[in-house]
């Protein structure tokens, strides 16, 4: 098949999309040095949107960079960075960026922009093009562009992107192939659209390489991953009725593992994978008297709410919080009200 006609498959496809707005693509076509910044510990929505929105802006007249301070990249998934081989900002370069396109985060205090610039000020007034799908969006940006009920940020920029009228290379295809997949747990989860769906078709006839992608994210773990599961495993609780299951890593044991804070992510598939849990926790120390909590749901059950209460946030059923004390004392405290929480859900 031609990439003619590859095109054109695409382009009459009808389908309830998720439709950028005008002005989101009038800012974005006005910026020439900007800056793409995901959250915190990014994922592989997270960084594959981020890489895949820098490479399809660079042209003769822009340069854009990406925010990628050390130490925020997981062990699993550093092969994305190898691919998108991006243009790393440093931290002059936020001084003379025209304008922040910020990706799948919520909050703009959880940009990762490194530890020297997330104290200050380093937007400086200057334009901030948001576009997330965390249902917690604070609206922060200048122009923001927050669908809550899309699977991923990956999807949405696959819609940018085309509606822009950029160019998806396969490599772009595979970078946000990789989020949208992801963050849908393999299409899987009771959120996923067909909007998802279509976007992830397109990208497979824009050239994902979904086998390598399969092979990378799903069946390929280095043996300090491996060693950080089996702490996980070991340290799973079930509480209560059966419904509620908890697991944590103290900081001790992420680094005996081999691993450091950017390699929690999806961990927390190992209490939730547990028949009857219906809200699984995952407890996990990066920082010496810092906790951060991931909360994940099924059936009825939101967790939204109950990050809420801890100052997190997310989705329904997917969110997280961070708490400013050790992994013990975090534990005795959320545990409790988390059972309180699930008295809402006979």
């Amino acid at each position: 098949m031609t990439d003619r006609n590859r095109q054109s498959i695409i382009d009459n496809r009808q389908s309830a999309s998720p439709v950028p707005p005008t002005d989101l693509l009038a800012a974005m076509a006005k910026l020439r040095s900007p800056i793409v910044i995901a959250h915190v510990v990014p994922d592989a929505d997270a960084l594959g949107s981020m890489l895949a929105m820098a490479l399809a802006l660079s042209d003769e007249q822009r340069s854009p960079r990406v925010s990628l301070p050390k130490a925020s990249l997981s062990q699993r998934l550093s092969f994305l960075v190898d691919w998108a081989k991006p243009n790393v900002a440093a931290i002059e370069d936020f001084a003379a960026a025209d304008g922040f396109i910020v990706l799948d985060t919520a909050k703009k205090d959880r940009c990762n922009v490194g530890p020297d610039l997330r104290e200050r000020d380093w937007s400086g007034g200057r334009p901030i093009i948001n576009i997330d799908h965390h249902a917690t969006n604070t609206r922060f940006g200048t122009v923001n562009w927050i669908v809550d009920d899309a699977g991923s940020s990956c999807e949405l920029v696959y819609y940018v992107l085309r509606d822009g009228g950029r160019k998806i290379t396969p490599l772009l295809a595979s970078l946000l192939y990789a989020g949208i997949q992801t963050d849908t747990l393999g299409f899987s989860l009771p959120t996923t659209r067909s909007s998802a769906l279509r976007a992830a078709a397109d990208l497979v006839d824009l050239g994902a390489n979904v086998g390598e992608l399969g092979e990378r994210l799903g069946r390929s773990q280095r043996k300090s991953e491996f060693d950080l599961l089996r702490v996980i495993y070991d340290n799973t609780r079930v509480i209560g009725d059966g419904r509620i299951a908890y697991s944590s890593a103290s900081l001790e044991e992420i680094a005996g593992a081999g691993c450091t804070a950017a390699d929690i992510d999806d961990q927390i598939s190992v209490p939730r994978s547990l028949d009857g849990v219906q809200l699984a926790m995952l407890f996990t120390e990066g920082r010496k008297g810092k906790t951060r909590i991931n909360f994940r749901s099924s059936g009825n059950v939101t967790v939204v709410e109950l990050a809420g209460q801890f100052n997190g946030g997310g989705h329904p059923q997917a969110a997280g919080a961070i708490l400013d004390m050790p992994l013990e004392q975090a534990m005795a405290k959320v545990l409790p009200i988390a059972a309180e929480h699930m008295r809402r859900f006979p």
